[in-house]
């Protein structure tokens, strides 16, 4: 396991214990395409959930060496991590795409078919929706949020179930808190901030390599024009266009995220 990813996994262990119940902990990560964001933020989610059941367990036995019965072990009595055991939940931003005919309907839908994956293509006020009512401690029902199918090329909704005891929620996309109306209106939602950073001829190696590998592109031209002309001004435009973020991740220092280059994913 990379030493940040357990260093800040904790920090948010950390954090949610100062947190008062029901409130959850809301953790927008955010990065340029390419950057390793969703690799980084599954492995958080991860490793945050067995930070979680380790202090659970440690209790337990607290609770058990009291009463003289059998210790309980991480190993064999907690199931493996999962959104159903767990206390931390990812979200993808990618659910929030509009569908291929939503950008039927724009004023330019050859235009937006050709940059979709730019800001004005998501449902950004959905996106902030969804963040308000997490936010809101009266809500006790499930709530739920959409994923993409890249099957269908198209989002699918209420994929993703976000229960109760679900008190950390990791959402990582381009636009989590991107300075821009609505997507700004994020600042005051959530409690972290966080932008995974890597060097842009880093990205442009992953892009082109995963443009490749998934059928974005045909061959390595297309794949370089599609990351020159889209992808790389899409990550310089969320650079110039963030909120400022409460922390910054250097992508060049966890190892895991060296072989992300056929990441599969939009945002």
């Amino acid at each position: 396991m990379d030493a940040e990813i357990e260093e800040l996994s904790r920090y948010l262990v950390d954090k949610l214990e100062s947190t008062p119940s029901p409130q959850r902990l809301l953790v927008g990560i955010a990065g340029i395409p390419a950057s390793g964001k969703s690799t980084f933020s599954l492995l958080l989610t991860e490793r945050t959930n067995r930070i979680l059941q380790g202090r659970l367990i440690s209790s337990q036995n607290s609770s058990a060496e009291d009463k003289n019965q059998r210790p309980l072990s991480i190993e064999s009595d907690v199931q493996p991590t999962s959104s159903v055991h767990g206390q931390a939940i990812l979200v993808g931003l990618d659910g929030w795409h509009l569908s291929r005919a939503q950008l039927d309907v724009l004023p330019d839908p050859q235009l937006a078919h050709d940059r979709r994956g730019i800001h004005w293509t998501f449902d950004g006020t959905g996106y902030v929706d969804f963040l308000q009512k997490l936010r809101d401690t009266t809500n006790t029902a499930v709530i739920t949020a959409p994923s993409f199918d890249h099957a269908l090329k198209d989002p699918s909704p209420d994929a993703v179930s976000i229960h109760p005891h679900h008190r950390i929620v990791i959402i990582e996309g381009l636009y989590v808190f991107l300075a821009v109306p609505p997507w700004s209106d994020a600042e005051l939602l959530l409690d972290e901030r966080w932008f995974v950073e890597v060097d842009t001829a880093e990205a442009r190696r992953r892009l082109v390599g995963r443009h490749v590998l998934t059928g974005v592109a045909k061959d390595a031209q297309e794949a370089e024009w599609r990351a020159d002309e889209n992808d790389i001004p899409n990550g310089q435009f969320i650079i110039a266009n963030m909120l400022e973020p409460t922390m910054i991740i250097q992508s060049k220092n966890i190892p895991a995220l060296s072989g992300v280059d056929a990441e599969n994913t939009h945002v």
